[in-house]
């Protein structure tokens, strides 16, 4: 990782999930990955820190990940990418869970529907769109390779893989995504998931009993 980048986490929600926030140090500029059930937190946050959010990105659209989404947006409309096959779990409150474990159904929202292996620019930071579905139909990572990390959302976690018993999930399909998507990385990638501790390609490719 530069100096150039600078990873803000949060641990919000009902179930701790991991919110980033990626600043780009130089512009003040950032990336909201995942902002979870504290949208609007995150926006005052952000607001009296005098960062610059460009865009939210959502590594999939369960509740506990993308249920703050209209909150952050109402303060900064700035437009939210998810995976193009993310769309039947953004729109309906059986497959994102929002009903049965968040409590309230809610329909969420994108603006931009990424392909896999995507390159996209924002913040200052070149980024790469991993497409890795077995914990939901599409799920995705966002890769910064010129930064040496990876947002894995709930496809990779340290020691562990996503749940793959909700709605779309499938644990052959994730396995084989997480093997050909994220343990092709260089060994020294960080690895920012969705749930509970950082970790690291190596580490992962080392220790990981699901690899």
């Amino acid at each position: 990782m530069t100096d150039k980048l600078e990873i803000r986490q949060y641990v919000v929600g009902m179930v701790g999930t991991n919110c980033y926030i990626a600043v780009n140090r130089q512009t003040k500029e950032a990336l909201v990955i995942d902002p979870g059930a504290q949208g609007a937190a995150l926006a005052d946050t952000m607001k009296q820190d005098g960062l610059k959010p460009v865009a939210v990105l959502l590594t999939h659209g369960h509740f506990d990940h993308a249920g703050g989404v209209a909150e952050f947006v109402k303060k900064f409309p700035v437009p939210v990418y998810v995976h193009e096959k993310e769309k039947d779990t953004m729109e309906d409150p059986a497959i994102n869970l929002s009903g049965s474990m968040g409590g309230c159904a809610q329909k969420y929202h994108g603006d931009v529907f990424v392909k896999d292996e995507q390159e996209l620019d924002l913040a200052g930071f070149h980024i790469r769109v991993l497409f890795t579905p077995g914990h939901t139909a599409g799920g995705c990572c966002y890769y910064i390779p010129m930064e040496d990390v990876v947002f894995s959302g709930d496809a990779l976690f340290c020691g562990s893989i996503g749940r793959t018993d909700f709605p779309g999930g499938s644990m052959s399909v994730l396995v084989r995504a997480v093997k050909d998507k994220l343990m092709t990385l260089p060994d020294r990638t960080e690895v920012l998931p969705g749930h509970d501790a950082r970790t690291t390609i190596e580490q992962e490719r080392m220790y990981n009993p699901y690899l």
